[in-house]
């Protein structure tokens, strides 16, 4: 038996690591920063105490028939004559502000996440055909657009409310009327620079519908700037909506956001029931506060141009 001199052995070639997707590298980006991660376990928090409220609430405060007038007022810590343990006291009606405040949490997220989705499938739509197309139409969105921001937003939305009323589907229409323009002004001048580019071109000499070219070729590179002005209106609408409702044309009273709450212990505070308005007051700006850090890493991440 012999063996060939000629045979010769081939080393296996080391394996590639596979290359990191978009979505992988702008993951490592955002959980690089503390504060980012912070923003966004408070906000996960939140949406899940608002969604398990019924579950969670020691009471459901808006039952008439779980609430005792004897328990009103009772700082955080209270025990009722049930046996109940208020850790954040009761208001003048005697409801569990702790129930209060998970309650209002899903009024206050539903109206924040509605308007702003509604608002930025509007306003960019609009942005998109104003960008695209230019000319007359485009001149007319923005002069539209310039005169809608010149006005107060809660001005705006008060006078929409004095028209359609109080109701949780109104406030989302007055939120979203008020913030499409901001969507539309962002669209727009990403859609004027990518229109010029060579697949827009080549979607144009291929005859596809202008509706394809909008939002098939187009709206996908709209995409990082529209979400960081969709995280960022989310906080807006939160505080837009607690306005509306501190002043009394926002929700309805039975079923109250956070802002109908502060409203709620405004008049306590000076009398030393400070509980009944300060703690609604904390969680507000604990979710807008979260919101708004979430909004700054993703602001960072997809403009480098604005890291420090």
């Amino acid at each position: 038996m012999t063996v060939s001199a000629d045979t010769t052995v081939v080393a296996p070639e080391p394996a590639v690591p596979p290359a990191e997707t978009t979505f992988q590298l702008l993951m490592r980006e955002f959980l690089s920063s503390r504060l980012a991660i912070l923003g966004l376990v408070v906000v996960v928090i939140f949406a899940l105490a608002a969604i398990l409220a019924p579950w969670l609430a020691p009471q459901n405060p808006y039952d008439l028939a779980q609430l005792n007038i004897m328990d009103s007022k009772m700082p955080p810590g209270s025990e009722s004559m049930e046996g109940y343990r208020y850790w954040l006291g009761t208001d003048g009606q005697g409801r569990d502000m702790l129930s209060g405040i998970l309650y209002g949490l899903r009024i206050s997220l539903i109206v924040g996440a509605g308007s702003a989705v509604l608002a930025c499938m509007f306003g960019a739509s609009l942005g998109l055909l104003a960008g695209y197309v230019g000319g007359r139409i485009d001149a007319f969105i923005m002069r539209v657009v310039d005169l809608h921001l010149s006005f107060p937003t809660v001005l705006i939305a008060l006078m929409i409310l004095a028209v359609l009323g109080t109701g949780i589907m109104n406030v989302v229409i007055a939120i979203m009327v008020v913030e499409w323009a901001y969507y539309a002004r962002t669209v727009r001048a990403t859609a004027m620079v990518e229109r010029e580019k060579e697949y827009v071109q080549a979607a144009e000499c291929l005859v596809l519908p202008r509706r394809r070219i909008l939002f098939r070729h187009l709206l996908p590179n709209c995409m990082p700037p529209l979400i960081v002005i969709a995280t960022m209106q989310v906080a807006r609408a939160i505080s837009l909506e607690a306005t509306l409702s501190f002043l009394g044309i926002g929700v309805p009273i039975t079923e109250p956001s956070l802002g109908l709450l502060i409203a709620n212990g405004y008049e306590h505070v000076l009398t030393g029931e400070y509980w009944i308005s300060i703690t609604p007051g904390v969680a507000l700006l604990v979710l807008i506060v979260a919101i708004n850090l979430v909004g700054d890493r993703l602001r960072e991440i997809l403009n480098p141009r604005n890291r420090t």
